[in-house]
């Protein structure tokens, strides 16, 4: 695989770690090196960022944020296939901010490229472009890179360091280096004899690193098969560390209260009453909302809710019927880009039918299990940060700017993420919890949102409209001509990342829009963005999450208009076009025994969609019980193109699908006078351990190149269902959620 570095392989920093006699090593720059994060001690060489070893075994430094994906697992085992050491011999901790833990398959995501077509060169122009990740301090957990980013680096840094130990062992031996074999964190010596990796550190520190080869994947004893999660243990046993689980000596608990009127100012407050409650410390005015610190989180809870707050209006048209009418206007103007753009869409088809249709899609809150928290510990020269977050150096900058401190004297400690789905890359928890602290410096304040606070405050998946027109003739699909309209995450999130304005094409915006992998001879995907003040940020699949349902839903109201199958509708579309797409349809044709009939009272339906590099296809089966619908079965198969861990892979497309399927039935956030109605889980249901369906998933390695799995199984479900109750009841669901239109079982 072509990538920008080869040429630069002797990019290792080696040297010890605070505990005197290690040695680190791992690729972690192209052009130059990022600043060294981990400060080795007297007398001691710099450290690597990746991996350690010292006299307690293999430590890697894992710069994506453990969110219940099993990164850590995986990149433990990218290294340890390698390095020769056992999965079990790897201790994994997260590393703290720096740009040396850059995203290097980020940047690579956004070239404007449909994704399933891309050439070798526009690959690997993406794969350079991951040294942008790192001037930007890019160190980001999300659109599904983790794998993709630590595929290559984690190897190589796992190969330099094994054949520098027995560079090392071969110096102590007085033999070549040719002659000794490593197994189980051991140099192996030609008499059979063992040195431990741990014996050798010290002596390999002081070498220059050895550029290594890969091993073929024929050789692999780890990556591609299934490994026992790392963090399971921990997590079983409730040892594991999440943000609300951080205690420190003296600590004191707050919550907080903003305006829930989004972005409207806060003209003033009584804390009257608030002040006297027992175990109340302090009332912090935060500028646009309040906060109190107490003994505990609960008294906190109690007393910011008890202090009476003039709030003011919100920037945007207070009523949900309003808000999307402000969406639609939005269609009146040109589009902020037309991706795709094939054939003539302005002319019908001689002897084509021409069909419409328009969508229409909520505005979607994260809700992550645990609530938005953080604890702070500013001094006045130093602040320390423990909080589950997406994106440790940009969170890192800001509380920086907020404390009024150097970055340098700022340290966050990533703790796991009780749910993550994008909300965590935001920094609003963050800078509040340092506000709150440093009203009490040299105390630890750990600042917890209730649930109807966190709710309330989300930066929602956007509402979002769709405008279709498309043509069939003679059973086939001849013109696809679609329009979307919503609020633009990408050019707010870079606003409250930078403060500058954002402009250009928004692929985001058009993604699982523009890029399916149908070969229409007739195809137009415009976005239009809305004009509204409304927070809104990356949600779980992000624009493929409402351009999924768009378009899958529209393809199958096509399939019918042409009296076709819908699958084979699909596939006859998508055979010459994409063949992994098209193995997924067929895959999931197969398991789940599609006929395209159906008996009474049993409804099918299928969908599809290609994002972040994978083609995932579903078919889920709803049945009637005396007239309320269950979600019966689902049917996954994606293509990995290379499926590191499968049974891990599954799980992802199965965790995706459900937190598709719960947005589709439940999910919903309005606006009354301004403010958001849904409080806490009863106003905004998820699918259940009982209303869920039995699911089959298979994974496919047939793609050119390494898909993404955290995001791509949530698109498709979606559509999927919503296409299976109208196989059942004959009604097409045009809009979401599904419980305002069908009786679906809670």
């Amino acid at each position: 695989m072509a990538r920008i570095g080869k040429i630069l392989r002797r990019t290792f920093l080696i040297g010890s770690a605070a505990i005197a006699g290690g040695v680190a090593f791992g690729v972690y720059y192209v052009n130059r090196p990022a600043p060294n994060p981990l400060k080795p001690g007297e007398g001691e060489a710099a450290l690597n960022p990746f991996v350690l070893i010292d006299q307690n075994g293999v430590t890697l430094f894992a710069p994506r944020a453990e969110m219940g994906q099993g990164v850590k697992t995986t990149w433990a085992a990218l290294i340890a296939e390698e390095l020769d050491v056992d999965l079990d011999q790897v201790t994994v901790l997260h590393g703290p901010a720096a740009a040396a833990y850059y995203n290097s398959a980020l940047m690579g995501e956004s070239l404007p490229n449909k994704g399933y077509d891309i050439s070798d060169f526009q690959h690997n122009l993406g794969e350079a472009l991951g040294v942008v990740g790192r001037a930007l301090s890019l160190q980001v957990t999300g659109g599904s890179t983790s794998m993709k980013d630590g595929y290559e680096r984690m190897r190589e840094a796992g190969a330099s360091a094994r054949e520098t130990l027995k560079l090392a062992a071969a110096e102590r031996l007085g033999v070549d280096p040719t002659q000794l074999k490593t197994a189980s964190g051991h140099v192996i010596a030609p008499n059979g004899d063992k040195i431990a990796y741990t014996e050798l550190a010290a002596d390999a520190a002081t070498l220059e690193p050895v550029e290594a080869p890969l091993r073929d994947p024929s050789e692999w004893r780890y990556l591609g098969q299934s490994q026992p999660r790392l963090d399971m243990a921990e997590k079983a046993t409730g040892t594991a560390e999440f943000g609300v689980d951080v205690r420190l000596p003296d600590m004191k608990f707050a919550s907080v209260r903003m305006n829930p009127k989004l972005g409207g100012t806060m003209n003033g407050f009584d804390d009257s009453t608030a002040k006297t409650m027992p175990g109340v410390e302090k009332v912090v005015d935060l500028g646009n909302g309040v906060a109190v610190i107490a003994n505990n989180t609960w008294l906190a809870n109690q007393a910011v809710e008890a202090i009476d707050v003039d709030w003011g209006d919100a920037p945007y048209p207070p009523e949900t019927d309003a808000i999307f009418a402000s969406i639609a206007k939005a269609f009146d103007d040109a589009p902020n880009s037309t991706m795709r753009d094939d054939g003539d869409v302005d002319t019908l088809p001689e002897g084509a039918t021409e069909i419409t249709a328009e969508y229409q899609l909520p505005y979607l809150a994260h809700a992550t299990m645990e609530p938005m928290n953080a604890t702070a510990l500013f001094t006045g020269t130093k602040l320390d940060l423990w909080c589950g977050n997406q994106a440790p150096t940009l969170i890192r900058m800001r509380v920086a700017n907020v404390a009024n401190l150097d970055t340098e004297a700022v340290e966050i400690h990533t703790t796991y993420l009780g749910g993550g789905f994008g909300r965590r890359g935001e920094l609003d928890f963050g800078e509040i919890a340092t506000k709150v602290a440093m009203t009490m410096p040299g105390t630890p304040v750990q600042t917890t949102w209730s649930r109807e606070e966190d709710m309330r405050h989300d930066y929602y998946r956007p509402g979002a409209l769709a405008r279709m027109r498309g043509a069939i003739k003679d059973g086939k699909a001849v013109l696809i001509d679609g329009k979307v309209a919503a609020q633009s995450c990408t050019q707010q999130a870079v606003g409250r990342y930078t403060g500058l304005p954002a402009g250009g094409p928004d692929k985001v915006l058009v993604e699982g829009f523009f890029n399916q992998p149908y070969a229409v001879p007739n195809y137009r995907m415009s976005g239009h963005i809305a004009a509204l003040d409304i927070p809104v940020g990356f949600w779980r699949s992000v624009g493929n999450s409402h351009n999924g349902f768009f378009h899958e839903t529209f393809m199958d109201e096509m399939a019918h208009a042409a009296g076709r199958d819908p699958l084979e509708f699909r596939l006859e579309l998508m055979k010459n076009e994409h063949a992994p797409s098209a193995g997924c349809l067929e895959a999931v044709r197969e398991m789940s025994g599609w006929t395209g009939k159906t008996p009474d009272g049993v409804g099918c339906g299928v969908a599809f969609t290609y994002s972040f590099g994978t083609p995932v296809a579903q078919v889920i089966e709803v049945v009637d019980e005396d007239g309320t619908i269950r979600i019966n079965k689902a049917w996954i198969a994606c293509d990995m193109g290379l499926a590191l861990d499968p049974e891990n892979v599954k799980a992802q497309m199965f965790g995706g699908m459900m937190y598709g399927l719960s947005a589709a039935c439940f999910g919903e956030i309005t606006f009354s006078e301004g403010e958001v109605e849904q409080f806490n889980f009863p106003d905004y249901e998820a699918i259940r351990m009982h209303t869920a369906p039995q699911v089959e998933v298979r994974v496919l390695e047939t793609n050119r190149h390494m898909g993404g799995a955290g995001e791509p199984g949530t698109p498709p479900s979606m559509p999927a269902l919503g296409n299976a109750l109208f196989d059942l009841t004959g009604e097409r669901a045009r809009s979401l959620p599904l419980i305002n239109q069908f009786d679906i079982l809670i």
